[in-house]
């Protein structure tokens, strides 16, 4: 039987490796695991409270289909609380984590055939998700030079080839870690608005920054232009597995992702919804603010041995919970390096190749969301094992 050709498009090489690492994990051996953007915490004891007691007594049935009306509200509070922003709770929109998010809101923005643009390194579902809906994926080169997010004067150059539809950014970036600043969000949010391009902002990482010279900016704020915002209990909150997200949607786009919600996956789920509500309160948030304390110990960890790792350039962390270094003096590939790593060190990190098809052999990332021992630890393994390269 057939297979769709829309369907062909490239694995999550994350997953391939956060795969080899269980396996080798299984098999015995003292695995460091930092492949993935998965907060070590997990979700706060107000939220596993909350869903121990739905779970014994709970209404877990299914719910509206953009979400429980007090996850929703609670959510537009936060965008008061966060960023002075009043946002209609009728313009959220709960979804099965940030990746339904993408889902919902590329079907009801873009046709087949409609050119949308992001930024190359960059998180690989945008693309892939892109191509199996039909849509014509425009990367935009980005390296130091723009702090590795796109600007309006690249987005001048590339409506001159043809019209665009859409723009997706994101800050904190996946895999950079890199951050637009407020004013030239603020630019490209108003360039998009006036050459009718649906911009989509990324806000995932929200919350998890190092610096006070960037700040956080959201794109909630220019909704009345069609920006559209996805957020996600994920990272923040550290509720990964809880696979809930949400979006901040312009007006004429609520009624068109409430009905491909309603038949997508009917609702979010219930447990999930129910128990987000405690994120929202004083101890979900401040157990969130701890974790972020670890994340800047975690960081400060890596930056302070970046001589020894050698992993020159890297891009700025600014935000997130990233580290993406180029490691081609070692001579090897970064699949190679990545796959030896593991092997041999017992240390997962994720390929560049992943994010960037072009120049993405070159590089690595390596995600510092565990405690600060074991990113201490993984990298007393890394440079010994890159010195033990060099002896070779």
């Amino acid at each position: 039987m057939k297979v769709s050709r829309r369907s062909q498009v490239p694995p999550f090489a994350v997953m391939e490796v956060l795969a080899a690492a269980n396996v080798r994990r299984s098999a015995g051996h003292d695995v460091l695991n930092l492949c993935a953007g998965e907060p070590s915490a997990g979700a706060s004891d107000v939220v596993r409270d909350r869903a121990a007691d739905l779970l014994r007594q709970g209404d877990l049935g299914y719910t509206e289909s953009l979400g429980v009306p007090a996850l929703r509200e609670e959510i537009a509070g936060h965008y008061r609380r966060w960023y002075g922003v009043d946002v209609d709770p009728g313009r959220v929109a709960v979804t099965t984590g940030s990746s339904g998010g993408f889902v919902l809101t590329f079907l009801a923005a873009f046709d087949v055939g409609d050119r949308v643009a992001l930024a190359r390194p960059g998180y690989p579902a945008y693309k892939n998700i892109l191509a199996a809906l039909g849509c014509e994926v425009v990367e935009i080169d980005c390296g130091p030079e723009t702090r590795y997010q796109p600007t309006v004067a690249q987005l001048e150059q590339l409506v001159a080839d043809g019209p665009l539809a859409g723009l997706i950014v994101a800050s904190p970036a996946n895999p950079t870690g890199t951050m637009i600043a407020p004013a030239e969000l603020d630019a490209v949010a108003r360039w998009c608005a006036d050459h009718g391009v649906r911009l989509i902002s990324d806000e995932i990482y929200h919350g998890i920054a190092y610096g006070d010279d960037l700040g956080q900016a959201t794109a909630a704020v220019h909704g009345d232009g069609g920006a559209v915002v996805v957020n996600s209990f994920s990272k923040y909150w550290a509720m990964t597995g809880w696979r809930l997200g949400w979006l901040v949607l312009p007006e004429e786009l609520v009624g068109p992702v409430g009905a491909l919600a309603g038949n997508v996956a009917l609702s979010p789920p219930a447990l999930a919804q129910h128990a987000a509500i405690a994120a929202f309160s004083p101890a979900g948030y401040q157990a969130a603010a701890d974790n972020v304390v670890r994340y800047r110990a975690s960081r400060a960890a890596l930056l302070d041995r970046l001589d020894e790792l050698g992993w020159r350039p890297v891009a700025p962390a600014d935000g997130a919970f990233y580290l993406y270094g180029n490691v081609s003096r070692l001579g090897l590939d970064a699949v190679t390096y990545c796959s030896r790593l593991l092997a041999e060190a017992d240390v997962a990190i994720t390929p560049g190749t992943d994010f960037d098809g072009r120049t993405g052999g070159d590089w690595v990332r390596l995600s510092f969301a565990a405690d600060p021992v074991t990113v201490a630890r993984a990298v007393d393994r890394i440079v010994a094992w890159q010195d033990g390269l060099s002896r070779a």
